[in-house]
């Protein structure tokens, strides 16, 4: 299974649909790097993990592996941006699982305290499909320190190695699960509050909807019919028309055309 010098053998149509991990942004990424570049959102230190609590995590994570190379099991961002780079990509799933709409973003990623963003997490559930990234035995060490700094930069997430089928065949991925007793993961949010909050959520990582634009976008190019998140997408998209049509039409000069506000 492993013998593959083109990460995207099997799956040649997701080629320029993955940011090369070499120019990612989440590359270098880390909570002083976003907050020398981004002040504003200051708020986040005291939410963030510590350096020494996140190295922990990973390391009595890493030390359930064992020997040989490590499936990376990605149900959201992940997919379209890994930041790590991997040796093969493989469509994959895990039973007993799903992925939910329940991670509430106020920080700054994809929406703020004032107008909240939303993105995925993985929980319990009938399944979720996704892809699976292999990390190379000899750069585990090195992705996986950047695959923390962004995934565990605070609560939310609980590393976690989950049962996979990987292109048919059982195995075994790393993921991040949902941390119930994180502040961010809200299960109790209504259709409704989801929508509102992936309709309204942007910050310096875009909106909440191009969030789940790219993941129904990866779906389409594999050939997966996710209903919940093509279903979810329309009506987000229905919201956002809603809205546009109840905004008040601009002041016009008598001409016809757009004239100064009078309020300036």
């Amino acid at each position: 299974m492993h013998a593959v010098t083109d990460p995207y053998t099997h799956h040649p149509e997701l080629r320029g649909k993955i940011v090369d991990p070499l120019t990612s942004f989440f590359r270098t990424f880390s909570l002083d790097s976003m907050l020398a570049r981004y002040p504003e959102l200051a708020a986040a230190r005291s939410w963030a993990h510590s350096d020494s609590h996140r190295e922990g995590t990973r390391a009595r994570t890493l030390a359930e592996h064992g020997a040989g190379d490590l499936w990376i099991f990605a149900y959201g961002s992940l997919m379209w941006d890994p930041a790590f780079q991997f040796a093969e990509v493989r469509r994959a799933s895990v039973p007993g699982y799903a992925r939910r709409f329940v991670l509430k973003d106020i920080y700054g990623a994809r929406g703020t305290r004032e107008a909240p963003g939303l993105m995925a997490a993985l929980d319990r559930g009938d399944g979720c499909e996704g892809l699976a990234f292999r990390i190379a035995a000899q750069e585990i060490e090195a992705e996986t320190e950047i695959l923390w700094r962004r995934e565990m930069i605070g609560p939310g997430y609980i590393p976690t190695f989950v049962p996979a089928v990987i292109d048919g065949q059982p195995g075994n991925a790393l993921t991040f699960v949902a941390d119930h007793s994180a502040d961010q993961i809200c299960p109790e949010l209504t259709r409704r509050e989801q929508v509102q909050f992936i309709a309204q959520g942007k910050g310096f990582l875009g909106t909440s909807k191009d969030y789940l634009c790219n993941i129904v976008s990866q779906f389409a190019a594999l050939g997966i019919v996710d209903d919940d998140c093509t279903s979810l997408l329309q009506e987000v998209e229905a919201c956002l028309a809603a809205q546009k049509s109840r905004r008040p039409i601009e002041p016009r000069d008598g001409a016809g055309n757009d004239g100064p506000d009078p309020s300036l």
